[in-house]
Formats: structure tokens, sequence, C-alpha cells
């Protein structure tokens, strides 16, 4: 198994030329590293939501948005670009995958971006080494994973952000 290298980056997300290895080293405070999520949503409002897979280390079986660590070199669109071909098969470009926000956590600094689809779940490549599997859930479905914890509890702001994010990105296109 590779195991992958990550960019330290200092609160700014300027890379500071250290390295880690995933998994094999501790960040200590003001170092972070690059974590991307993707939100999938069709043009009828629903979101694509995916399981992980059980051998996954963290969080093995969990229904979670699609994203991941940036490897060594990835900028932020770069890593969501990958992460998305790689885990569901979706092609993606500058033009169509809009960045959202960025929160800090305790040592990454996770970039949340959107894309819209009408991809069928039967036309998705799954990275079964990551992915489970993948539906479609509407708006309603998806709050009411998260409240009975069937969906990953990223957080309350996180949520609040991408809901509020995400209505604004509607608005603009109705």
């Amino acid at each position: 198994m590779i195991t992958e290298k990550w960019d330290i980056l200092d609160e700014n997300g300027v890379p500071t030329g250290k390295h880690t290895l995933r998994g094999q080293t501790y960040l200590k405070n003001g170092e972070y590293h690059l974590v991307v999520h993707i939100w999938i949503m069709s043009p009828e409002g629903n979101f694509l939501i995916q399981r992980r897979s059980e051998k996954k280390r963290l969080m093995p079986g969990e229904w979670a948005a699609t994203g991941g660590a940036a490897v060594s070199g990835e900028d932020s669109f770069t890593a969501a670009n990958r992460e998305l071909f790689e885990e569901l098969g979706i092609k993606s470009e500058k033009a169509n995958l809009k960045k959202l926000f960025r929160i800090k956590r305790r040592n990454s600094l996770l970039d949340v971006w959107f894309i819209e689809t009408n991809i069928k779940v039967s036309e998705l490549k799954l990275q079964k080494s990551e992915v489970a599997e993948a539906k479609w859930v509407s708006p309603e479905q998806l709050q009411k994973m998260i409240e009975n914890n069937e969906f990953h509890n990223y957080g309350t702001e996180y949520f609040s952000k991408i809901f509020c994010e995400i209505k604004s990105i509607k608005e603009a296109l109705a």
C-alpha cells in the first residue's frame, strides 16, 4: 500500500516546504494539511451521497460527503477534481466545480466544493476501496439522516454553511 505524502501548510494555506506522510506524523499546532469535500447536487435539488467502504480506517461504512486529502503538490481544485473522479468516476472542470468555503479545523484546512450534475447512480464508477455505494437523496432525507446519525456528523457550523451556500447557488441559478 502506498502512503500518501501531504504538504504541511500554515494557517493561511501556504505551503511551509515541509511534508508528512498520512498516518505517520502528527501535525503540530499551526500546521495543517488540505482536505476537500465535494457536494454533488442534481438540477432538481437532490444530493448524491456515498457510503464509505467497510475497509476504511476512518469512518468505515458511514454515509458521507465525497472527498479526501490533497496529496503533495495538489491545490484545492486539483484535489477536489481528482477525488470526484477517483471515487465516483465524475469528470469536472473549473467551470462547473465551484469552491464554496474553507473551514479551519484542528490540523486541517477543509475546502468545500459544489458541482451540479444529473448523473445516474448506474453510470457511476465507484472506487470499491473507498466507496461501498452511492445514492441520491432529497434535502429532507439528508437532514433526517444527519439527525438520526446515519450520515457522518461534520458539525453544526459545517452543515449550516453547506445548506446556506447551496441555497444561495440555487437561487442565483433560478
